[in-house]
């Protein structure tokens, strides 16, 4: 029934790598993928509110980090208002961990004018 044990361990050994890998890959991945998201859509609310309000279009920009799981607070978006449009900043790190044994922190930083 198990006539080659040594390709079975084999197979499952090369199956923990791939599991492993794949793990890895979504932790590294999510931090850059909410980055990607909320810089595309903090660009589209600051070219649709330009003659709004600065402290609608934070709370907007807030809401939007909030619902991508981006950990900033409200007072650590900056939101100006320019001759060109409206300029929106904020920053923030990710500490991704795999497993307890690898840490790497992650500095974001979100700088769109529209």
């Amino acid at each position: 029934m198990f006539g080659n044990k040594e390709g079975f361990f084999k197979f499952v050994f090369v199956l923990l790598i791939i599991a492993f890998l794949m793990y890895a890959g979504l932790q590294f991945g999510m931090p850059f993928y909410r980055y990607s998201s909320l810089r595309s859509d903090v660009g589209q609310v600051a070219r649709m509110s330009v003659a709004g309000d600065v402290d609608k279009i934070r709370a907007q920009v807030f809401e939007l980090a909030q619902e991508s799981n981006v950990p900033i607070k409200e007072n650590e978006i900056e939101v100006i208002k320019t001759a060109r449009g409206m300029r929106v900043k904020t920053s923030w790190s990710e500490t991704v961990d795999i497993l307890g044994i690898y840490q790497k922190t992650f500095d974001f930083k979100i700088d769109v004018e529209e």
